[in-house]
């Protein structure tokens, strides 16, 4: 089809074309007109992902996360926050409210599911680009009530994003509260457990005791090794086949003296036996002092070896005391370790209790206050207001669409009649109609058929 036959087509049905543009273009300047108004409100709200922690004052990472935004979104679109609009506006109390719910469900189902299915239809969520900024727009045919949903639905989301916060806390703080008390009960028992040994056994300073114990060990370790000395160089000299190779005879003064006049007295005896004979008075008198004093020599030898053996076996006995003394000391030594590392163990239980109570105590404490806390990251920018001219029907708008669409049809219309009943409105239609050449033509002057 060339433009020539289109226009001819359109020139023709003009008056069906032009009677289907202006019906539609009719039909929605009135529907627009007759249209209830639609005004639409917005609360804007901003979300600050940066904002570290209240208690702690870290970064919460899951804010930096890409589909953060987009989980708040879905967090307003969700049914709890349209619940929590639907209290703070108390409109499951309206009587009106109720009487259209048993008008549109007989009753059935829950008023305040049916209220947030209402609410969340007129609800639209638009986050702005590149920004941390949400538009809360809400539509409905009353201009103040279309502000204050919005605005409610605004702060139901602050109220709900809280609530999400702090739910976690609230579980944590009642774990570690239970904990620490669990850890308390713990630390006095392993108190109340050092406590009892300490009194039992009566021990007030274990260390002190061990140390003194344990010189005194030493000391009677000591005394022994001596003694023990002692004792051997008893038994040795006790042992000595010839006395007087002892060094105590040896060193004996008296015994020495005695040696001494020994020797003098048998030189003069074999002086006098040489020179006076041996029956001579002199020289049995001097045999008698040589043998009263060998007497004597023998005496004191006896006397100092047996001065010996007692100090032999006295030291025996004391060797043998203190042996028994050390076993003793020994095992009271061994007694007080064990009873420190017992008391230790029983110390390192309180200190480890102590360190898991204190642990606790501060995660219950921050718990707590992250439990109780009320500021959040959300905060409302702007609060909605109602809206002076309405957001829906757009007169101006339909009808300009009515026109592109009113002229669609027309020349749709047009052409499909058309179509359907096929007509000659120009030599190139009988051309192609007859596939033979056009000769000539006759000018017209009426209007086509």
């Amino acid at each position: 089809m060339t433009l020539q036959q289109f226009l001819l087509i359109l020139r023709a049905r003009y008056k069906v074309a032009l009677l289907v543009f202006l019906i539609t273009v009719a039909t929605t300047v009135v529907v627009s007109l007759l249209l209830p108004k639609q005004y639409t409100a917005s609360a804007t709200v901003v979300v600050d992902v940066k904002s570290p922690d209240p208690v702690t004052g870290q970064m919460l990472q899951g804010m930096m996360a890409p589909g953060y935004m987009a989980t708040q979104i879905d967090i307003i679109n969700s049914d709890r926050v349209a619940k929590d609009v639907i209290k703070l506006l108390k409109l499951d109390s309206n009587a009106v409210v109720q009487q259209q719910w048993r008008d549109d469900t007989d009753g059935k189902g829950q008023l305040i599911d049916w209220l947030a299915e209402l609410l969340q239809k007129k609800l639209e969520v638009k986050p702005s680009r590149e920004s941390n900024v949400i538009n809360v727009n809400y539509n409905g045919t009353d201009p103040d009530f279309a502000a204050a949903v919005a605005n409610a639905f605004a702060q139901a989301y602050i109220n709900v994003n809280l609530d999400l916060r702090l739910a976690p806390a609230r579980q944590y703080a009642t774990f570690f509260e239970e904990q620490t008390k669990a850890a308390r009960t713990k630390l006095e028992a392993a108190q109340k457990a050092l406590s009892d040994y300490q009194q039992q056994n009566g021990i007030t300073s274990v260390d002190e005791r061990v140390d003194f114990e344990t010189a005194k060990l030493n000391e009677t370790s000591s005394q022994l090794t001596g003694v023990q000395a002692l004792t051997t160089d008893s038994q040795s000299k006790r042992g000595s086949a010839k006395a007087d190779t002892i060094a105590e005879v040896m060193q004996s003064p008296l015994i020495n003296g005695l040696k001494a006049d020994i020797a003098r007295l048998e030189a003069k005896l074999v002086e006098n036996s040489g020179n006076l004979g041996k029956n001579h008075p002199q020289t049995q008198r001097a045999e008698s002092e040589l043998a009263t004093l060998k007497a004597q020599l023998e005496s004191e030898t006896r006397k100092i070896t047996s001065s010996i053996e007692t100090t032999y076996q006295v030291g025996k006995q004391r060797e043998a005391q203190l042996q028994g003394a050390l076993s003793s000391q020994k095992a009271r030594v061994l007694a007080l370790n064990k009873q420190r590392d017992e008391l230790n163990v029983l110390r390192r239980d309180v200190e480890s209790a102590q360190r898991a109570f204190e642990v606790v105590s501060q995660r219950a404490s921050q718990t707590n206050l992250e439990s109780q806390t009320t500021q959040t990251n959300i905060a409302v920018l702007n609060a909605a207001t109602a809206p002076s001219d309405p957001s829906k029907p757009k007169v101006f708008l339909n009808i300009l669409v009515s026109i592109f669409l009113g002229t669609l049809l027309a020349v749709g219309l047009a052409l499909m009649l058309e179509l359907a009943n096929r007509r000659v409105r120009s030599a190139d239609d009988l051309a192609d109609a007859l596939n033979l050449p056009v000769l000539g033509s006759i000018a017209h002057t009426g209007a086509a058929a």
